[in-house]
């Protein structure tokens, strides 16, 4: 994608601090007059400077509540303003701030309140409840800071907070005494297989993360970016709070995940992540709207364009020429057709797009490289502050995660599993000193959990978690989210998938709609009854999983298909029973709740 903002020509400053609290005061001065923190449409915009200055007020306020170097602060927030200015005041002070997911309730708020010994909670008041209980209950928790609030019940407004500081506090000495070696955050694992772990991250950690992802990526000086996944997601700090902080993009924040794609042609990312089924989704978009131009010579014209596109794509992965013929039918295609379509998603000044956190079906990836968006997949954990590898711009390989990035060494175990040895690599779980142990080999290397396959330049396959492969009766290794990942693609209707077939014959699913094609899809069927009962009783919602699921049979080797599936009347929410907060899927749960009907698609 070629981009319209000038390239940099320079090393920020930023990379040379050795704490993310000298990199922000370096960013803040170089960049003092440029927009730091925003919301659509500018309803709030700061720059730099203001944002600096917000900083230490806070940071005199926290003093104040005698938040210091090495204490832990709680974070419920939604994407706003006030989280950066929270967050980044606290590191100045050495502290150590971290991020609750939003869906949690009480209980589990206070197994992570408990965990990290924390005495202050920034919060809003569409959160205040479960906040309330938590802090009735725990004797530890001193202050409820509420930054939408008014002071009730015995909480504290961001004006009390920071008019309570002491002007006389040495912020300078406070941010200057913070050490590269200190906590700077702790990101609790959404906790698939028991209670959350604290990640314990440093500033050189994430120091190290962020000169890795620079040097991939040649970021422009006016760069941009969307702050719409959780804080509590290693990803989203890393994105929109961490490397801003060191290269001065400017953040524009999303407090509603559902409405970001509506942001993207305002904002004009030029980075952008998501999820993959961000990307799932915004390819079905474009597809259907395809499918619904009325002018029949368009419609041909850009299917055409599209087909062309997917041919050079796939030429070029094999490594194999790209005629003249072909090369001058998709030029002309990305002029007149493809450009048009970046411009209206708003990714026409993306320098890179990138896609992680589960597998992404190859035709998904293939089919925005068609249009001229190279989206790459990466990968990388909490435990690596979310780096690890990625696909190079220009050197994309569909169907891998890249290389390793720089700074990042990356080997495989006798059993396949992918080993980590980088200065990205945490400090540890806090409190559990045990499975601090368990996670590193004899000789230092991480053990990730994840079995890969390492091709001849380097590129890394990830096949699935150790420990959730299917190994079927017949000892065959296989694995679910591949196979999720094909049923998912095979139809927009189908939201979320979970493949079941350990120590059995053959593999079943369990399968949930999408609500937002649901809905369209009933009304262009004429389904009187568009309740999740009354759908998934539909014989042509029936029908239309079953072509999905054959879709997906197709391009799976026979032993991995689906043979019977069911559709569930139900919506599976980030945070809920079946999914974590981050959307992966809690299987165990999921085959705990959901026994009967998975006996019942064996037993038939």
């Amino acid at each position: 994608m070629a981009s319209a903002t000038p390239t940099r020509t320079h090393r920020p400053r930023g990379l040379d601090a050795p704490t993310l609290a000298a990199a922000f005061q370096i960013t803040a001065r170089d960049k003092a007059d440029r927009p730091a923190i925003r919301t659509k449409g500018d309803e709030f915009a700061c720059t730099w400077a203001e944002y600096a200055a917000r900083v230490e007020r806070l940071a005199r306020g926290l003093a104040g509540l005698s938040l210091g170097h090495g204490d832990t602060v709680g974070l419920m927030l939604t994407n706003r303003p006030e989280f950066h200015f929270f967050d980044t005041a606290a590191l100045h002070l050495g502290a150590v701030p971290f991020s609750i997911y939003n869906t949690y309730v009480a209980d589990e708020i206070e197994y992570l309140v408990k965990d990290a010994g924390s005495r202050i909670l920034v919060t809003e008041r569409a959160y205040l409840d479960a906040i309330l209980a938590v802090r009735d209950g725990v004797d530890s928790l001193e202050h409820v800071i509420v930054v939408d609030g008014e002071g009730e019940s015995g909480t504290l407004t961001v004006a009390q907070v920071e008019e309570g500081g002491d002007p006389g506090f040495d912020f300078e000495g406070a941010w200057r005494a913070v050490e590269a070696d200190d906590l700077l955050t702790i990101i609790y694992t959404s906790g698939t297989t028991g209670p959350p772990k604290g990640v314990q991250l440093t500033h050189d950690n994430l120091v190290a993360a962020v000169e890795a992802i620079e040097a991939i990526i040649d970021f422009p000086e006016d760069g941009r970016v969307i702050s719409w996944l959780p804080y509590a997601h290693i990803a989203e700090r890393a994105c929109s709070h961490y490397l801003p902080l060191t290269l001065g993009f400017t953040t524009t924040d999303c407090p509603d995940a559902r409405q970001v794609v509506g942001y993207l042609p305002e904002v004009r990312p030029t980075w952008f992540f998501a999820v993959p089924r961000i990307w799932e989704k915004l390819k079905a978009a474009i597809e259907a709207g395809l499918e619904h131009e009325a002018d029949e010579d368009k419609k041909a014209a850009v299917k055409t364009a599209v087909q062309a596109g997917l041919e050079k794509v796939r030429l070029e992965q094999a490594g194999e020429k790209v005629p003249a013929e072909l090369a001058e039918k998709c030029a002309q295609a990305d002029a007149q057709v493809f450009s048009v379509i970046r411009e209206r998603l708003g990714f026409d000044r993306a320098e890179s797009v990138n896609v992680g956190a589960a597998p992404t079906p190859p035709e998904v990836i293939e089919f925005f490289h068609a249009i001229g968006i190279p989206l790459a997949e990466l990968w990388g954990m909490s435990e690596t502050c979310g780096a690890g590898c990625i696909n190079p711009p220009g050197r994309v390989k569909i169907g891998t995660v890249g290389p390793a990035a720089p700074g990042v060494d990356v080997k495989l175990a006798s059993d396949g599993e992918v080993m980590v040895r980088s200065r990205v690599v945490m400090k540890g779980y806090r409190n559990l000193p045990e499975k601090t142990k368990e996670a590193f080999s004899d000789d230092g290397w991480l053990l990730t959990g994840d079995i890969g396959e390492l091709d001849d330049d380097g590129y890394l396959k990830i096949v699935d978690r150790k420990k959730e492969l299917i190994i079927n009766a017949g000892g065959k290794n296989m694995s679910p989210a591949n196979i999720e990942a094909r049923v998912k693609s095979g139809s927009p209707l189908i939201g979320q998938a979970i493949a079941i077939g350990d120590r059995r014959p053959y593999n079943v699913a369990l399968i949930t709609l999408d609500p937002d094609v649901a809905t369209a899809f009933a009304q262009q069927h004429g389904i009187e009854d568009p309740s999740p009962e009354g759908l998934v009783s539909a014989q042509a919602v029936i029908d239309e999983v079953q072509r999905g699921v054959d879709a997906a049979n197709e391009k799976l080797a026979r032993v991995e298909g689906i043979k019977k599936f069911k559709v569930l009347p139900t919506e599976w929410e980030p945070g809920g029973d079946e999914l974590t907060p981050t959307m992966k899927l809690k299987r165990k749960p999921i085959h705990e709740k959901y026994a009967d009907e998975v006996e019942a698609l064996y037993s038939e």
